[in-house]
């Protein structure tokens, strides 16, 4: 039951026939009609409250009107949603409600805030209109929910529509997030733009000053859709260096409302280095004694902290003592010399990496200089063409050669010859006699001038070669070998050096090099071989020189390995130490005896085989080489050089498993052990390192295996500076 208060109010008063009065109700204020009034005493009405209300007189009486309905501008009705409409532009809705007894109230309500209102006014169309007008769709507006009542009764709830704003909004920020490393040329980067406030949401795009890019990830759409996030991944280019790159958040629906962040490229990259010969130096006209300077451009970002100068690969460094002048841009080079021509570097560094310059090649002007020091010694037989190459180091090239030959007559000068291709001269002599033989100069000419010191030659007749001599084994194993020898005279001819492996009369090994050096394998353990060497060019083949080797057994070997010591038995370690005892006895001797004696100097005479030979042409027609004058291996005889005679030398027992070595031009090919050991007051050679280790070691093999050699061989040496002298020195 709805209460009602018991005073009233008469809406016309003075008025004998009342034409309405207003109740207050606990729910709103109802008109009630005149007709009603008249038929009840109002003093009493509240007597008759719940009668009144239960009579069905308002259920009569009291028509209610229809839902509300919203119409635009456009005369369409909404329904729900109104819009969407641009930000910034005006508004107008209009809500209409039909019939109603008596006619409606209308309400615009925005939350709980009456916005505008109409009062019941009756007309003859039944109609009520009220409209909502907002002059500026502000940000404020969007998604705002507006409500429409209509009510004419308390008895029922106002009936209700409700409706939303839906707005287009431009975008309000749009930055690009930044970054904690810089943009490093070549590397991939990824970079972020943000678009904030946009309804629907932004569309990014990035551009590099005009033009657009090409993004491939989608764009990321915050939960409440005001944000946008666009990622660009990208690998700049030294090229974009200083351009600009946007971000531009544009509005499907609504045009001139984009907005953009810029960003100036500052791009780090490996320092860019060029270097240049300095400008005022002609590249074509530098000469030893010249000064040199280079100029090195760096251009970096971030800047280069250090500055690296290389020449031909090698670092160079600051010496000002040496004329070497390094800066970080400048390069000074002080009175430049052929050395110092060549390719130049700069390196630049900074946190991005190292750049290097492209290399600038320095050349430097100098007369001819013979790439050989040594004066050559060529061999030729008469009637027989021989080839001689004169090969020097200059720049430029040389542009000719002259050739001259001294001999017993005098100077000849041959024909001139041109370089070939090589950037040599090659003369082709044919000896028609023992005059044709002599010493040859070569000198060559290029733009610096003639040079100054020749390359010379020795032209003598074509002979067999020397044999190879002091072989020793370098390393021995149970089926290998590693040969060395020292290589005699070749008989100025190409010459090639063999050795041969025999086991009795079996060759089981013949192997041939361009060098004295050899290593032959699968010779077999446990096996004695005799090694035998010998040179060979176009005019014959060498004397031979022969070596005894042994090679180690399977079962010396395990024994060395299991066993650390050596077991000698006791009358070799008596023999030992008694040998030494006696050698030191002899030496207290010989010293007593050598202060009792007055000492001469000796004075030797050393001619080398270029001037023997050359003596020789003119002594006979056969080779001027003779047999006892081919061993190349001359030791010239200095200012310091202490020589004592072979009576004033201690006595040296000759070392054990010694190598024979034939005397050089010797008749025979091979010479018997015994008999070089039986040869009195012949001078020894001492042995090399490698051959006395080899020696030792062979000895301690013999004792580990039991068999001890009691043998002695000699190694000789017959040396042809001292071929005329009774006393020896080695």
């Amino acid at each position: 039951m709805i209460d009602v208060n018991y005073d009233y109010t008469e809406v016309n008063q003075g008025n004998a026939n009342k034409s309405e009065y207003i109740f207050n109700l606990n729910d709103g204020v109802s008109k009630v009609p005149p007709d009603y009034y008249q038929n009840y005493n109002p003093v009493s009405y509240a007597n008759y409250n719940e009668q009144i209300f239960t009579t069905g007189y308002f259920q009569t009486g009291v028509e209610l009107p229809e839902k509300p309905k919203v119409f635009d501008e456009g005369d369409k009705e909404v329904i729900g949603v109104a819009g969407p409409y641009i930000e910034d532009t005006s508004l107008k809705l209009t809500c209409v409600v039909s019939g109603g007894k008596p006619m409606p109230r209308l309400r615009w309500w925005r939350d709980d805030k009456v916005i505008s209102k109409l009062d019941p006014v009756e007309d003859e169309t039944r109609l009520s209109l009220l409209e909502l007008r907002i002059p500026r769709l502000s940000r404020e507006y969007f998604e705002a929910v507006y409500t429409c009542t209509a009510d004419n009764t308390a008895l029922v709830p106002p009936l209700r529509v409700n409706v939303q704003i839906q707005l287009y909004l431009r975008p309000l920020l749009v930055e690009i997030l930044a970054r904690e490393q810089p943009l490093s040329v070549g590397q991939e980067t990824e970079l972020a733009c943000r678009a904030v406030g946009a309804r629907p949401t932004a569309i990014i795009t990035w551009w590099l000053d005009d033009k657009q890019m090409i993004i491939t990830d989608p764009q990321k759409i915050s939960e409440d859709r005001n944000e946008t996030i666009s990622i660009l991944r990208w690998t700049p280019r030294m090229e974009h260096d200083g351009h600009t790159l946007t971000c531009r958040a544009t509005h499907a629906k609504l045009q001139h409302t984009t907005l953009e962040a810029s960003m100036k490229l500052n791009l780090h990259y490996v320092p860019i280095v060029e270097l240049k010969l300095g400008s005022t130096l002609n590249p074509n006209d530098i000469e030893e004694g010249d000064d040199v300077y280079f100029d090195c451009a760096v251009k970096a970002n971030p800047p280069a902290y250090k500055v690296v100068w290389e020449h031909n690969g090698q670092v160079m460094t600051h010496n000002q003592r040496a004329g070497v002048i390094a800066g970080s841009a400048h390069l000074a080079l002080q009175k430049v010399s052929r050395e110092q021509a060549g390719k130049y570097i700069c390196i630049a560094s900074n946190v991005e990496g190292d750049g290097r310059s492209s290399a600038v090649s320095l050349q430097v002007i100098y007369k001819p200089l013979c790439k050989n020091k040594v004066t050559a010694i060529v061999g030729a037989a008469i009637n027989e063409e021989a080839r001689v190459a004169c090969d020097v180091d200059a720049f430029p090239p040389p542009t000719n050669f002259q050739w001259i030959l001294n001999n017993t007559i005098g100077t000849v000068e041959l024909d001139k010859h041109k370089v070939d291709n090589s950037g040599r001269s090659i003369l082709t002599h044919k000896p028609l006699s023992d005059t044709d033989y002599g010493s040859l100069a070569c000198r060559a000419t290029n733009l610096a001038g003639q040079q100054i010191e020749p390359c010379r030659y020795t032209l003598l007749p074509a002979v067999k070669p020397d044999p190879p001599t002091n072989c020793s084994s370098l390393n021995l194993t149970e089926d290998s070998a590693e040969l060395k020898c020292l290589a005699g005279y070749d008989g100025g001819l190409q010459t090639t050096y063999f050795v041969e492996a025999w086991e009795m009369d079996t060759l089981i090994a013949n192997v041939s090099t361009i060098t004295p050096l050899w290593k032959l394998q699968g010779l077999g353990s446990g096996k004695e071989l005799t090694l035998v060497f010998y040179a060979n060019n176009a005019r014959g083949r060498s004397e031979i020189t022969t070596l005894r080797v042994h090679t180690l057994s399977r079962l010396a070997l395990h024994t060395e390995a299991q066993n650390t010591m050596v077991n000698i038995d006791s009358s070799w370690a008596l023999g030992i130490i008694a040998g030494a005892v006696g050698t030191l006895a002899a030496v207290a001797i010989i010293a007593l005896l050598a202060r009792k004696r007055h000492h001469r100097p000796l004075h030797y005479e050393a001619p080398t085989q270029t001037v023997k030979a050359y003596k020789g042409m003119h002594s006979s027609n056969h080779s001027p080489i003779q047999p006892d004058d081919k061993n190349p291996d001359v030791v010239p005889l200095g200012k310091d050089f202490n020589c004592t005679r072979d009576s004033e030398r201690p006595p040296e027992p000759p070392p054990y498993g010694a190598v024979v070595s034939p005397p050089v031009g010797a008749s025979r090919s091979v010479h018997s052990l015994h008999d070089r050991s039986n040869t009195p007051h012949t001078p020894n050679t001492p042995i090399s390192d490698a051959q006395s280790i080899g020696t030792l070691a062979e000895d301690r093999r013999s004792v580990t295996s039991g068999t001890l050699s009691r043998r002695r061989e000699v190694v000789t040496t017959r040396t042809p500076l001292l071929a005329n002298a009774r006393e020896s020195c080695v």
